[in-house]
C-alpha cells in the first residue's frame, strides 16, 4: 500500500492507495444501481462489474446514464433505465424491463439522492422539504417495494441503501436531508428483520462526506463545517464507497442484515 497526495480545499493531505483490488466474486449476479450515472452510484456500479456482476443503471438523467454506460461497458453487460424513482409506476416498469433484460435482480443499491437547500428548519420551504423526503426516502421505499417480491421468489437478494451520517447525527441547516437519511436507516432495519429468513440481507452505508458533485449543491460554509467534523481530515472517495458496497452485495455478507456501516473517516460516534 502506498500513499497518494491530494489537494482538499487548499490543503495537501495523504491517503492510502490500494495497489491491488480485493477480489469479491459477483459472477453471474445482476444488480440495479439507482443514481448510477455519476458519483457514488457510478463507482458502485464499476466495482460491482469489476467483481463480475451485470448492472442496470437507473437514473433520471438520461445523458449521464448513457455516458456511464459507455465508460462501464468494458467491464461487462450494462444497461440503463431512465426512471423517476419517486413514481411507483415508473419504478415498476423499470423493474420489469430490467428483469427482461438481465434475467433477474440479485442486488439492489438504492443510492440516488439530493442534498436539498440549506435552511433553518423553521424557514425551510415546505415543498422543497417534501421533495427531499420524496427523493431521498420515499424513492428507496418504492424501489424496495418493487424489487423485493422478485427477490423473495428467488430466495436470494442483497439490498444496500445509501443513508448518511447526517441521518445519525443531524446536520444543522439540513433538516430535510437529515430526516430523510434517518428514515432510510430505520427502513433498512425494519426491512432487514422482515426478510431475515428469506435469504435476503438488507444493510445501509452512512457516508460522512464523499467527494462528489453533490457538494456543488451546498455552501462553502456548510462544506467547511462537514470537513471539520472528520478526524481523518479529508472527504471520502467514491471508490472507497464502492469497495464497501461490493462486500455488502456479496454472498460473504451472509449473517449481517439490518445493519449500518459507517464510512465517515472516524466521525461517527455510534
Amino acid at each position: 500500500m502506498g500513499l497518494l497526495s491530494i489537494l482538499v480545499f487548499n490543503k495537501s493531505i495523504s491517503l492510502p492507495t490500494i495497489l491491488a483490488m480485493n477480489q469479491i466474486n459477483l459472477s453471474d449476479r445482476k444488480a440495479v444501481v439507482t443514481g448510477g450515472g455519476r458519483g457514488i452510484g457510478l463507482a458502485i456500479a464499476k466495482r460491482l462489474m469489476q467483481s463480475g456482476a451485470d448492472v442496470s443503471l437507473w437514473d433520471i438523467d438520461t445523458e449521464a446514464a448513457a455516458q456511464a454506460k459507455t465508460s462501464l461497458s468494458k467491464y461487462g453487460e450494462v444497461e440503463t433505465q431512465t426512471v423517476d424513482l419517486t413514481d411507483e409506476d415508473a419504478v415498476a416498469a423499470a423493474t420489469e424491463a430490467t428483469i427482461r433484460g438481465l434475467g433477474h435482480i440479485d442486488i439492489l443499491c438504492n443510492n440516488a439522492g439530493i442534498a436539498g437547500g440549506i435552511y433553518k428548519t423553521w424557514e425551510y420551504p415546505v415543498e422543497e422539504f417534501r421533495h427531499v423526503i420524496d427523493v431521498d426516502l420515499n424513492a428507496v421505499f418504492i424501489c424496495c417495494r418493487a424489487v423485493v417480491p422478485h427477490m423473495r421468489e428467488r430466495g436470494y437478494g442483497r439490498i444496500i441503501n445509501t443513508a448518511s451520517i447526517a441521518g445519525k447525527e443531524g446536520n444543522p441547516g439540513a433538516s430535510a436531508y437529515s430526516a430523510a437519511k434517518a428514515g432510510v436507516i430505520g427502513l433498512t432495519k425494519s426491512l432487514g428483520k422482515e426478510l431475515a429468513q428469506n435469504g435476503i440481507c438488507v444493510n445501509c452505508i452512512t457516508p460522512a462526506v464523499i467527494n462528489t458533485d453533490i457538494l456543488k449543491q451546498v455552501t462553502q460554509l456548510h462544506i467547511d463545517y462537514m470537513l471539520s467534523k472528520i478526524p481523518m481530515g479529508r472527504f471520502g472517495e467514491v471508490d472507497e464507497a464502492g469497495a464497501l458496497v461490493a462486500w455488502l452485495a456479496s454472498e460473504d455478507c451472509s449473517f449481517t442484515t439490518g445493519s449500518v456501516f459507517d464510512l465517515s473517516g472516524g466521525r461517527a460516534t455510534y
